[in-house]
């Protein structure tokens, strides 16, 4: 990697952009998407406190008096309580309204400063909860921690699109997610220490490391450097120029960077993003921003993530051993991520999806299966033994990595790469609004709808699962190796998206409106698509 290996962005195929895979861009990206780790972080660590009695006692003794107390109460109620869904929930609230701010700041000031902006915020919020001793402090800091999480997935998914050589874009953009599931790792470690910690101490410390990945992205961002589509945006050409000279490791970037300006231009001709998203020739792109992140929810892993800790209690384990049970997962978590980083540019995000939607399905289908056996409707069972236990982990566990290598790195991934620079900065943060809406939305309602529900809550995502996985098989292309600034092509060679695709003929555009030159390679693109389609 040091030595600067040379990057096709073609695929190898025809005319492309030339670039090396330099240690700079290695860095840079692995810094950048260290904004990954306070939204792993905190999706980790709120799992863990809430099934920590001293936290339960301070904040909500109603669940801790339910849990210990109340033996007539079955494990699909037995955490039920709108107050403690609301500490869990009430961050992605934050994150969902700050998206909306989050992307005025990404294109007036940068996406490095947007990072800044979050990496404070998330510092701020840590601090309020790890000393709050009322329930207003404690949401008060959730929020402000929501508003870290909303600067910086919605900056570092753009960032790290727009830096990345194409033909690695992937790989890169996933780095984000690896940080996330990396950040849920290190809380799980954590509060399984912390938990050992007498008294009210232990649920403080583990909020309150919450500062150090913030710090991490707040100070790195200071040494990044900005995108090159953002300086030109900005006015700042020449920088931008130099600045993808850096990143690219040649000095042959004319062809990229006139692509660059050319779909430049065109954006500065637009007034309003939020309208032109909404054009027809944009309604592909639209969808995907919306569907993507819709789909990555509704395969229901953050009640895996958020709530693990309750739901082992209630299936067997001692609260100590809950803990253990989130390392197992959040080991696994990470493992299959990298899996996917190595992958996600041979085998494409299609091939990926797929499999990981039928492995996902499977995993879901048993451990329903597993509980319901076992507790039937009454949520009742009083002969549990360890290997019972163990064996629904080891399901949940085998649905984590599916998701990791697939629809985890990928919900982020795709949304970010297909969207063209005019719209790039409005569908990413229409993407983060969906995404947080129903992060919250499940959050809010996942232990009042498992006492609802039962264990068909289990089938209901798994039926989920099965849409999504259509979808993805009949509606979404192969992007691997299409350079961001033709990733519109893709549109016009679909079965079904073509049909919203109109050619403008004009002697001073080409396809879709954009400046003639910027589609030199159409033919190539359709080739690439074609050619890498599963």
């Amino acid at each position: 990697m040091a030595g600067g290996a040379m990057v096709r962005t073609d695929g190898g195929r025809g005319k492309g952009y030339p670039a090396r895979m330099t240690l700079y861009v290695f860095l840079t990206c692995v810094v950048a998407s260290s904004g990954g780790l306070i939204f792993g972080y905190d999706v980790g660590v709120s799992g863990g406190v809430t099934s920590m009695d001293s936290f339960l006692l301070t904040f909500f003794p109603s669940v801790y008096k339910k849990e210990k107390q109340d033996r007539s109460t079955g494990i699909y109620c037995k955490f039920d309580s709108q107050l403690l869904t609301a500490f869990t929930s009430s961050l992605y609230v934050a994150a969902l309204l700050t998206s909306f701010v989050a992307s005025l700041v990404t294109d007036f000031f940068g996406r490095k400063w947007s990072m800044f902006r979050g990496g404070m915020a998330f510092i701020l919020g840590a601090g309020i909860n790890a000393t709050a001793d009322n329930l207003f402090m404690l949401i008060l800091g959730r929020f402000l921690l929501g508003v870290g999480v909303g600067y910086a997935i919605q900056s570092v998914p753009i960032y790290l699109s727009e830096i990345a050589p194409p033909r690695l874009r992937g790989m890169l953009n996933i780095m984000f997610q690896l940080m996330v599931t990396i950040g849920i790792l290190i809380a799980n470690i954590i509060n399984y220490f912390t938990n050992k910690i007498e008294g009210a101490w232990g649920w403080r410390v583990s909020l309150a490391f919450a500062c150090v990945p913030a710090a991490i992205i707040a100070v790195g961002s200071l040494v990044l450097p900005e995108t090159p589509n953002s300086l030109i945006e900005r006015g700042h050409t020449e920088e931008a120029e130099a600045t993808l000279r850096l990143i690219r490791g040649v000095d042959d970037i004319s062809l990229e960077f006139s692509d660059l300006v050319a779909a430049n231009k065109r954006c500065k001709e637009i007034r309003d993003p939020w309208s032109v998203i909404m054009e027809r020739k944009y309604r592909p792109q639209l969808a995907m921003a919306i569907l993507i992140p819709f789909f990555q929810q509704l395969t229901g892993i953050n009640i895996i993530m958020f709530y693990a800790p309750l739901i082992y209690k209630a299936v067997g384990f001692s609260g100590q051993t809950s803990l253990v049970s989130t390392v197992i997962i959040g080991t696994v978590n990470v493992v299959a991520t990298l899996i996917s980083i190595i992958t996600v540019d041979k085998v494409g995000r299609r091939g990926l999806l797929l499999h990981g939607g039928v492995q996902m399905l499977i995993s879901q289908l048993i451990v329903g299966t597993l509980i319901t056996l076992k507790f039937g409707s009454t949520g009742e069972a009083t002969d549990i033994s360890r290997a019972y236990a163990s064996c629904v982990l080891f399901f949940i566990c085998v649905y984590i990595a599916a998701f990791a290598w697939s629809w985890g790195p990928l919900g982020w991934l795709i949304p970010s790469e297909i969207l063209s620079l005019e719209i790039r900065s409005v569908g990413q943060c229409i993407a983060v609004s969906v995404n947080m809406f129903f992060t919250f939305l499940i959050a809010q309602i996942f232990l009042t709808a498992l006492c609802h529900m039962k264990y068909g809550l289990f089938f209901f995502f798994a039926g989920w699962v099965v849409v999504m996985t259509v979808f993805v098989a009949l509606f979404l292309p192969e992007t691997k190796n299409i350079p961001i600034e033709e990733m519109s092509l893709l549109w016009k060679e679909h079965w079904f998206w073509s049909r919203f695709i109109k050619d403008e003929e004009n002697t001073e555009t080409g396809n879709l409106g954009r400046p003639r030159g910027c589609y030199s390679r159409v033919q190539v693109a359709a080739k690439v698509f074609s050619r890498n389609r599963v």
